[in-house]
């Protein structure tokens, strides 16, 4: 494995696009893995200190995560180094989608990431210049659709997307409104969860969770997990935390969703950031959630969850552990021999796995159909992993055995 993955992390990109903003100081790159199956997709990331690194990782992650999600594609990445808060991110994104609007147009498709919004960013700007689909240049480049097929795939893609959720099992309830987008990485990485249990053994309700990051991955993840009856005991978050040993309710978990100011977690009693650093790594729990920026889990933080009895870790981010291999480093490889460590591109596949169902011919608009096939997805993985190691441990790794037998 650790041959194949080297031969893998070491072979160039098919194609870097280099950006620099002509009125601000952003610098943005996509990086196009490889052009496998005619096209290639992955979502769009801003963040400050954001490098050319970081985003060819991210592309050869997203080329695992479509060994899990389909369509047999290459995996890319697009990646903005600019503050986020910025008051001039709009100008910047716009500037952005200009540039590479010829790359959207052919074959590469995109969405949001990273402080970076699907429904009220990607989707309006790329439409202002004339493209009818962030994800249009893998119906051309993969499906080589015929018009009346790329009017289909279109059509269900723009549909679903932004599909606004009304059966109220997939939604925090409240007075907003949410989208598929909105809710659809976080059920995966909880319905992750339940099929490991499912499949490995073990019941899941009463099990005890940690949440890391409370954006809409995280906390959706925790209000999914709380239904089936799991405790959500901690939750670590930017600036701070929540710590409740015996578990918030359901109505506490889904009004925390609610609250949030735009991914920041908001509550009377937050503790602050150093404490709840400092304690919540020794709560006993069974699940751990990592779901905020890339490579923040340490060593000694897993060293400590699984001392205090860790079974699952259901990776909501990608490459949670701060290792600086693009995929699996000593971090990431530990805890794999520790616990059973459901990997992003099997856990997080959600959005993934809905843009490859909606250009589908098969794919049905509603909620129903779109988060059961999601699910069924990520089982169906999770099934494949069982059979390669029926093991409770080294689960990441017989997934990349898996995913990288089909790309090198």
């Amino acid at each position: 494995m650790q041959d194949l993955l080297k031969k893998f992390e070491n072979k160039k990109p098919e194609i870097t696009f280099e950006w620099s903003d002509s009125e601000t100081e952003a610098e943005g790159w996509v990086v196009i893995n490889s052009l496998r199956g005619g096209a290639a997709g992955g979502g769009t990331r801003m963040r400050k200190g954001l490098d050319k690194r970081e985003v060819e990782s991210l592309a050869k992650t997203m080329e695992v995560k479509f060994t899990v999600s389909g369509p047999a594609i290459g995996g890319a990445k697009s990646g903005i180094n600019f503050d986020p808060n910025d008051p001039r991110k709009d100008q910047v994104l716009d500037r952005w989608y200009k540039a590479v609007m010829p790359l959207l147009k052919s074959y590469y498709g995109t969405g949001g990431d990273l402080n970076v919004d699907e429904i009220h960013e990607v989707i309006p700007i790329t439409e202002s210049y004339g493209l009818w689909h962030p994800q249009e240049g893998v119906v051309n480049g993969h499906y080589h659709a015929t018009e009346p097929q790329k009017i289909r795939k279109i059509g269900q893609l723009r549909q679903g997307v932004s599909k606004v959720l009304e059966d109220p099992t997939f939604t925090p309830n409240g007075p907003k409104k949410y989208t598929v987008a909105d809710m659809i990485t976080g059920y995966g990485v909880a319905e992750a969860v339940r099929h490991y249990y499912k499949i490995w053994g073990g019941k899941l309700e009463g099990k005890r969770a940690i949440i890391q990051g409370w954006g809409n991955v995280g906390a959706a993840a925790a209000c999914f997990l709380a239904v089936e009856g799991v405790k959500i005991v901690g939750i670590i978050d930017r600036e701070g935390g929540l710590i409740r040993e015996g578990g918030f309710s359901l109505d506490e978990i889904r009004s925390l969703f609610v609250k949030r100011a735009g991914n920041k977690l908001v509550a009377d009693e937050l503790i602050p950031f150093e404490e709840i650093n400092s304690r919540i790594w020794d709560l006993e729990s069974e699940i751990f959630v990592p779901a905020a920026a890339s490579r923040l889990v340490t060593q000694e933080q897993a060293e400590r969850l699984v001392k205090a009895g860790l079974e699952v870790i259901s990776c909501g981010a990608n490459v949670p552990f701060a290792d600086s291999e693009i995929f699996f480093g000593p971090i990431g490889a530990w805890t794999d021999t520790q616990v059973s460590v459901i990997p992003d591109f099997i856990a997080n596949c959600g959005m993934a796995r809905v843009f490859a169902y909606l250009m589908s011919e098969q794919a049905e608009v509603t909620d129903q159909a779109i988060f059961a096939d999601v699910s069924k997805t990520i089982e169906k993985a999770l099934k494949k992993v069982k059979k390669e190691n029926p093991e409770k441990i080294k689960l990441a790794e017989s997934s990349f055995k898996i995913a990288l037998a089909q790309l090198v």
